[in-house]
C-alpha cells in the first residue's frame, strides 16, 4: 500500500470516529428531549427487532410521561396491529388519525389492519387516502431498508395491495381470493 493511501485512510478513519464521538456527545447531552422521547425511541428498537410486548410497554411509557407523544401512539397503534389485537389497535389508529388527519402512513397502516381483518372494502378506501396523501408510498420501501431488513425481494406495495383487492373483489364470490397468507405476511406497517 502507498504511503499517501494510508494516510488518507488513516485520516478518514480517524476523522469519522472523531464525527460519531462528537455525535453521541451533542445527542446525550446538548440536543433536547422531549418527555417520553427516550422510551420512544427504546420502543422503536424492540419494535424492530420484533419484541412487540416489550415495545408495547415501552411505547405505553412514552405516553404515561406525554400523552400527546403523536410518534408514541403511533407506534403503540402499529405494535398492537402487529400483536394482532385488532380492536385496540383499531381504536389507535382511529385517534392517531383524529390528531395528524393529513398523516399519510396513519391510513396505511388501519388498510393494513382492515386487510388482516377481512373489511376489504375499508382497507381499499384507507389505502387510496393513503396513496392520495402521499403518493411516494406507491414506491413501498426504498432499497436501503430493505437491505436493512435483509429482505431480498421487493414487498407487494399498498397501492399493488388495493390494486389487487379491487380485483378479487370484482369477480364473483366463489373465485375470490382475498387472503394469501405467504404474501400477506410480507406486509410491513409503515413509520415514516
Amino acid at each position: 500500500m502507498s504511503e499517501s493511501l494510508y494516510r488518507f485512510l488513516k485520516w478518514t478513519a480517524i476523522t469519522l470516529a472523531l464525527a460519531w464521538v462528537g455525535w453521541s456527545l451533542y445527542d446525550s447531552f446538548v440536543s433536547g428531549r422531549n418527555p417520553g422521547d427516550s422510551a420512544y425511541h427504546e420502543a422503536n428498537i424492540l419494535f424492530e427487532d420484533g419484541y412487540y410486548e416489550r415495545a408495547l410497554d415501552k411505547y405505553q411509557d412514552a405516553l404515561r410521561e406525554a400523552p400527546e407523544h403523536i410518534h408514541a401512539r403511533r407506534g403503540r397503534a402499529r405494535t398492537l396491529l402487529q400483536l394482532g389485537r385488532f380492536p385496540a389497535a383499531l381504536q389507535e389508529f382511529n385517534a392517531v388519525i383524529a390528531m395528524q388527519p393529513e398523516f399519510a402512513a396513519a391510513y396505511a397502516n388501519r388498510a393494513i389492519l382492515h386487510d388482516r381483518t377481512g373489511n376489504y372494502q375499508q382497507a381499499i378506501e384507507d389505502y387510496e387516502r393513503a396513496l392520495a396523501l402521499d403518493p411516494e408510498l406507491a414506491r413501498g420501501p426504498h432499497w436501503l431498508t430493505r437491505f436493512l431488513r435483509l429482505q431480498v425481494h421487493k414487498p407487494p406495495t399498498i397501492a399493488d395491495r388495493a390494486r389487487y383487492l379491487r380485483e378479487q373483489l370484482a369477480l364473483p364470490e366463489g373465485e375470490r381470493l382475498l387472503r394469501l397468507p405467504a404474501i400477506d405476511a410480507t406486509q410491513r406497517t409503515y413509520k415514516q
